[in-house]
């Protein structure tokens, strides 16, 4: 009872007379209860007390304890001590023994080996002498192992001495072999039939004495074989590019003749190999001396020819002794190149480190000991591919001023023979001279990357991109000249394109053919770029040329765009001379418009199935940005239109319109190109009929209407509908000092896409519909609602549509579920 005190828990406790009996209990029960606590606090107390006794015993005897452990630790490290001295005084006499017995086995082995090496290299010294190369070889082994053990000697004088003997016998073996080998190539080999024996032995005497030695004997041996190669094609006789050829056929007789005499070297030494790659660079230097001393410029096919005599010859090489894997023939031109990409990079690096110093002119010394250091093993770094053939890069000048020279004329006398007309059968619609000049520029890529890769392919495929620039200004030229209207003043060009029907389908081949060109190219920098050498691939680009067709493939579609514009002529002509402002009443379409449907229906199919969906697509949106601004401009060409002449106007639009939503189906385009078109086509017309609306509306009103449906015109147009309507000038100036005291009321450019059914099934319903814009323009609110409802309230009441139009609009407005009229028959 945490808030109750004693007098509450008695009260509680007994809250009666009669319940006070139970007072003696309770007490009883209480002291009882405190008995028992009392002894149990006293038991603790006695327990906690004793505690404390045994803890401070237990301490006590643990410190004892530990104080013994390190008294007998102490004991144990002073016996330990004491029997290390005794094992070392026990061991000293031994170890003194043990150390002499080892220096006395050194001692013995040394001086065996000693009594070896004096042995070894007196024999050594006699076989010298005797020119016993064979035993010499494995006595030069043995000595060279004896000597190794005596490297930590060489402060002893004796061994100093014998090295030095060594040494001397090792000179005297190198002056001999030498000396020996100074007979081979003299025809002695064939007087003394041991010479060969000997010879093979010297090998394995050089073999066992130092590198420098192999390397410096094959190096002469290279050296004396090609001493009479030098003198025999520096001469003034063979001293020629012509004469190239026999160069190669000399080594290879040499090759052949000495097979046999050659096989006492060693495979590993790779004489042939060697010989081979010091004939290539003594070759590559006489010819770039041939060919910088050249008074005039060589003639390209003896230059040609003997190019290709050189790279046959360094393919056959790199076949025989696998050189290099560089994979010149340029394949079906160009599709194999990509077998190159396996090259190991360490064979292409050290290719053009040798190469750049072969260009440079450095020391012939210092570039043979570089080159056996790093090209002693065929096919480990060097490629025979261009080593020669390179130094012919630089003066290929004029075989690639052949090249453009032929090709140029090969490509005018295509031209010249071209009949701008697809061959019968043929399902490509492109001119058969495109596909002929790609032939002979394929021809031409493929016999030049047979001779070479580097700056000469490079500077052929400029040759390419003047080629085809060429040919794309004759596509150009080929089209009709002149050209007026809206699209010709956009082109900048001057005078008036006249097309026949064979005009427009040579158009329509050099859009296909320019398309063609404008693909293959790309095509072809593509393959260039496989198969250039690396450092010219980036610059290999046909971006240019590409747009140079594209230019072709544009100025083309306009050109047709424009052929068709001046066929319409006659017909926008005949819209002006027809009497508007005196039509009694409103008939079917104008006879204008089906001249224009007619010219439409001649020329369009055709088109349609010569070009491309994307370009007569391309075609169809400049035909109607060209027929629909001129239609526009050609209404304000007529001298005055009356209301029925403008209803009657209205209707030809429509009809226009209609045709010209009706030509995607001539053509056969794509569902998607055509809805693009007609949502085209209905924006390009709606201005016309912005303006029959305008003129049709009522004076009082006229500006409000064209405020509100041609937002953007300018008050010279406006003044021009005021004189179309009729109006003379009096009445005109009040008019004019409205509008533009109210330039900036309605703003509603949208208004007459909603008002005009987009495709109006009869003349009634375009009737109606002109009435309703009639309306539009008669009150002077900007709310584009009301101006609606008034429109059609207006369109009502419109006594010279007639009843029977009106009927054909609200029916056609009843049929609809949304619109600007739907809202006059809603409840």
């Amino acid at each position: 009872m945490d808030k109750s005190g004693a007098i509450e828990y008695i009260n509680q406790m007994f809250p009666t007379e009669a319940s006070l009996p139970g007072v003696e209990p309770l007490i009883q029960k209480i002291q009882s209860e405190i008995s028992r606590v009392d002894a149990g606090i006293l038991t603790a107390v006695r327990q906690q007390s004793n505690s404390g006794t045994k803890a401070k015993e237990d301490l006590a005897a643990a410190t004892g304890a530990v104080q013994e452990l390190m008294h007998k630790i102490r004991e144990i490290k002073t016996k330990a001590e004491q029997s290390e001295t005794m094992v070392q005084e026990i061991c000293r006499d031994i170890k003194k023994l043990d150390f002499a017995k080892k220096h006395i086995t050194t001692t013995i082995t040394a001086l065996h080996r000693l009594t070896m090496l004096v042995s070894a290299v007196e024999q050594l010294q006699v076989m010298a002498s005797k020119r016993q190369y064979k035993e010499a070889a494995a006595q030069l082994e043995a000595v060279n192992q004896l000597c190794s053990h005596f490297e930590a000697y060489r402060d002893v004088p004796k061994i100093n001495e014998l090295r030095e003997k060594f040494k001397n016998i090792k000179q005297i073996l190198k002056s001999h072999v030498f000396s020996d080998f100074s007979s081979l190539g003299t025809g002695k080999e064939t007087e003394e039939t041991n010479l060969l024996q000997q010879l093979s032995d010297a090998c394995l005497v050089v073999d066992a004495l130092e590198p420098s030695v192999r390397e410096e004997l094959v190096k002469n041996f290279c050296s004396r074989e090609l001493t009479s190669y030098r003198q025999i094609f520096e001469g003034a006789e063979l001293a020629k590019l012509d004469k190239a050829e026999r160069r190669y056929a000399w080594i290879k007789r040499r090759l052949r003749t000495n097979d046999e005499i050659w096989k006492i070297f060693p495979s590993s030494w790779h004489v042939a190999y060697l010989l081979c790659i010091q004939f290539c660079k003594l070759t590559r230097t006489q010819l770039e001396d041939i060919l910088d001393n050249l008074k005039e410029k060589p003639d390209v096919g003896t230059l040609l020819l003997a190019l290709q005599r050189t790279i046959e010859f360094e393919d056959e090489l790199a076949e025989k002794f696998s050189g290099g894997t560089w994979n010149r023939e340029a394949g079906n031109d160009g599709e194999d190149a990509n077998k190159g990409e396996s090259n190991n990079q360490a064979v292409i690096d050290i290719r053009k480190k040798y190469e750049k110093k072969l260009a440079s002119h450095q020391g012939s010394g210092s570039e043979e000991k570089d080159g056996h250091k790093d090209l002693s093993v065929p096919g480990a770094g060097f490629n025979f591919r261009g080593i020669i053939s390179s130094c012919f890069e630089p003066h290929l000048i004029g075989y690639v001023e052949l090249e453009e020279k032929t090709l140029m004329e090969t490509l005018e006398k295509l031209v010249q023979d071209e009949t701008w007309d697809t061959e019968e059968g043929s399902q490509t619609n492109i001119l058969s001279s495109s596909m002929q000049v790609f032939l002979i520029i394929r021809r031409s890529l493929k016999r030049c990357s047979a001779l070479t890769k580097n700056q000469t392919l490079f500077n052929l495929f400029k040759v390419f991109q003047r080629i085809l620039r060429t040919y794309a200004t004759k596509l150009f030229a080929r089209l009709p000249k002149g050209g007026v209207g809206l699209v010709a003043a956009a082109t900048g060009t001057d005078g008036q394109i006249k097309t026949s029907d064979r005009d427009e389908r040579v158009i329509c081949y050099i859009v296909n053919t320019a398309e063609y060109c404008h693909k293959t190219s790309g095509e072809l920098a593509e393959n260039v770029a496989k198969i250039i050498d690396s450092q010219y691939a980036d610059k290999v680009d046909m971006s240019d040329v590409q747009g140079e067709f594209s230019t072709v493939i544009t100025r083309a579609l306009l050109t047709l765009v424009q052929g068709l514009e001046t066929k319409f002529d006659a017909e926008m002509a005949a819209m002006t001379r027809v009497p508007w402002g005196t039509l009694e009443s409103v008939g079917d379409q104008s006879e204008y418009v089906n001249s224009i449907n007619l010219i439409l229906n001649s020329s369009i199919p055709v088109l349609g199935s010569l070009l491309t969906p994307i370009y007569f697509q391309f075609f169809l949106d400049k035909l109607a940005a060209s027929l629909g601004p001129r239609f526009y401009l050609n209404i304000y060409k007529c001298k005055h239109i009356s209301e029925t002449g403008a209803q009657q106007m209205l209707l030809d639009t429509q009809a226009v319109k209609t045709i010209l939503l009706d030509i995607p189906s001539l053509g056969r385009t794509q569902k998607t190109s055509a809805s693009s078109y007609s949502k085209f086509v209905s924006r390009e017309m709606s201005k016309a009929e912005a303006l029959l609306k305008v003129i049709l509306s009522p004076v009082d009103s006229v500006g409000d209407t064209y405020r509100a449906l041609l937002p953007e015109g300018t008050p010279s147009e406006f003044q021009r509908i005021l004189e179309l309507k009729g109006l003379k000038k009096a009445d005109q100036q009040s008019i004019l000092d409205d509008f533009n005291k109210h330039r900036s009321g309605v703003t509603q450019p949208s208004v007459v896409q909603s008002v005009v059914p987009a495709a109006p099934t009869s003349p009634a319903v375009v009737v109606a519909a002109a009435a309703a814009g009639n309306a539009i323009s008669t009150m002077g609110i900007a709310s584009r609602e009301d101006v609606l409802t008034r429109a059609a309230a207006l369109g009502r009441g419109a006594a010279t549509t007639g009843f029977k139009r009106f009927i054909a609009l609200t029916e056609a407005a009843k049929d609809r579920k949304d619109g600007p009229f739907r809202k006059l028959f809603s409840p």
